[in-house]
């Protein structure tokens, strides 16, 4: 019985499980494998002799020394970071504030303005960014990092409002009607009893919003066009991809370095991330 279960476990788990990672870390792998591989080798017919697709035995440090020589890859770096970051502070502070509000307060048509707000996440960029680009023009804004700071939340808030109003509808309501019989205003309850416990909630969506502003490609490609201005996914596109020629190594190492951030930033705070999507609250 021991020995059917451990074969079972085998079948339906570990290997389907090894193979989904595999699966999934594959591209992640070829990335590195082709950030350290010289020109030499990465044009070399499959077919040649001694030719190892899956290793290289003479890594270099050439792709990265063209990004940050050749291309102004560290400002698309520095400009990528300072845009993501505002635009997800914007986004939680409002986030947070709506998402309380529809969760907490008794007022009508809440339940339809949260579901109208989520609705509005799910218009698809290709749509918006026409009315956009005609706002941007007439502030004046155009290729400037405030042109994406102030659309990006467009996107990134209905998405935080209905994350932050379903982790608030899990926080029990005693906690804060025994702050309120205390004394405390609602103000005061949300500030030091609510918002504490929905740290969780918060940071899980500060690392969606951060991510999808870090990642984001129409808008970046629509509103700036001076090198210096670009963000890391269109100027890695756009300035190693000239025509039908492509700067494999260049391009791969822009991607493992533009994804290092956003790895160091899930690492961190995994475990509150779980917890906030799964909307488990300690008690």
């Amino acid at each position: 019985m021991i020995e059917g279960a451990i074969w079972r476990r085998w079948v339906f788990f570990y290997i389907p499980l090894a193979l989904f990672l595999i699966f999934l870390l594959f591209p992640f792998y070829w990335m590195l494998i082709t950030t350290f591989r010289p020109d030499g080798e990465l044009y070399r017919p499959w077919r040649a002799a001694n030719y190892t697709p899956f290793w290289t035995w003479n890594p270099t440090l050439d792709h990265i020394k063209y990004l940050f020589r050749e291309t102004m890859f560290a400002t698309w770096l520095w400009n990528t970071m300072f845009i993501a970051t505002a635009s997800t502070i914007i986004s939680l502070i409002c986030g947070v504030l709506a998402g309380y509000a529809l969760a907490r307060l008794n007022f009508p048509f809440a339940g339809s303005l949260g579901t109208g707000i989520f609705i509005t996440y799910l218009v698809p960029q290709t749509l918006l960014f026409i009315p956009l680009s005609e706002i941007i023009r007439n502030y004046k804004l155009g290729d400037t990092p405030w042109s994406l700071i102030l659309t990006y939340p467009t996107f990134l808030i209905p998405f935080c409002t209905w994350l932050m109003m379903g982790y608030f509808k899990a926080v029990p309501k005693e906690l804060e009607e025994c702050a309120r019989i205390d004394g405390a205003s609602r103000w005061q309850a949300m500030l030091y009893i609510i918002i504490p416990v929905a740290i969780p909630g918060i940071l899980s969506a500060g690392i969606f919003a951060f991510t999808l502003s870090w990642n984001e490609f129409i808008y970046a490609l629509v509103f700036l066009s001076s090198p210096e201005q670009k963000t890391v996914p269109v100027g890695v596109v756009s300035e190693l991809i000239r025509g039908d020629v492509f700067f494999w190594g260049p391009l791969m190492a822009g991607a493992l370095l533009g994804s290092i951030p956003v790895a160091i930033a899930y690492s961190f705070f995994v475990e509150h991330y779980v917890s906030g999507l799964t909307g488990s609250v300690k008690g």
